[in-house]
């Protein structure tokens, strides 16, 4: 009789392979493990993961790809401040821009880059006071909200934009803050300042315009809009 093949037992790893000596269901594995590079790159990624979430998701940062968008938006709608003229920052081109979204995009973006960090992304304060409800530390009028921005306040706490910013994104920016009352959302603080009468054209306890959101924005929609607000 022919000799019979001699059948490898499991405990018999074949050729140069190595048992790891785990034994699963009675089943047992190759000690295989991960290459190295993979485990660096494994590694890495856990160590980048901190970086990554402080750069693009920390609080008043505005580097996701959404917030890019807007302020790219704006840059391009300050290109076209020309067809506005020479505006001021009197009442009635404040109220006019409270109600006109396309150019209350501009000041939003504004507003997100350089006064959220102190006001908040929703302008419900953190250093700064809440800007959605009625109480106000140095506005009285619609007017003295562009004014703060300009001249600044409370010795520089309230930093002067007067040579930061075109006028006119100024003014676009002072509208967007007027836009923001009645908004009413819960602050970090009690109210600051003091209570003072509705914005002229709106009727008290309103609730203001929805904030405008640069991403739902149709580009190609832009120079009609700009056109009517010239």
């Amino acid at each position: 009789m022919a000799d019979e093949p001699k059948v490898k037992t499991p405990l018999e790893p074949a050729g140069d392979d190595v048992l790891s000596g785990h034994t699963y269901d009675g089943i047992q594995e190759y000690d295989n493990p991960t290459p190295r590079w993979w485990e660096l790159l494994f590694v890495g990624s856990i160590l980048f993961s901190p970086l990554y979430i402080l750069w693009f998701h920390a609080p008043a940062q505005n580097r996701t790809l959404a917030d890019q968008y807007e302020a790219s938006l704006a840059a391009n709608l300050r290109l076209q401040f020309g067809e506005l003229g020479d505006v001021q920052a009197d009442e009635p081109t404040l109220v006019r821009f409270m109600n006109e979204p396309e150019w209350l995009k501009v000041g939003a973006s504004t507003f997100a880059v350089n006064c959220a960090s102190c006001h908040g992304k929703d302008a419900a304060g953190i250093s700064g006071p809440n800007l959605t409800d009625d109480y106000y530390i140095h506005v009285k009028d619609i007017t003295d909200i562009a004014k703060v921005l300009r001249e600044g306040a409370k010795n520089g706490a309230m930093p002067a934009w007067e040579n930061r910013l075109h006028p006119t994104e100024l003014i676009l920016t002072a509208a967007y803050v007027a836009s923001l009352r009645g908004q009413n959302l819960e602050g970090r603080y009690a109210e600051k300042g003091n209570e003072i009468p509705p914005w002229p054209g709106t009727a008290a306890g309103a609730e203001a315009p929805a904030e405008p959101s640069a991403v739902d924005a149709n580009p190609a929609e832009a120079p009609a809009a700009q056109a009517a607000a010239g």
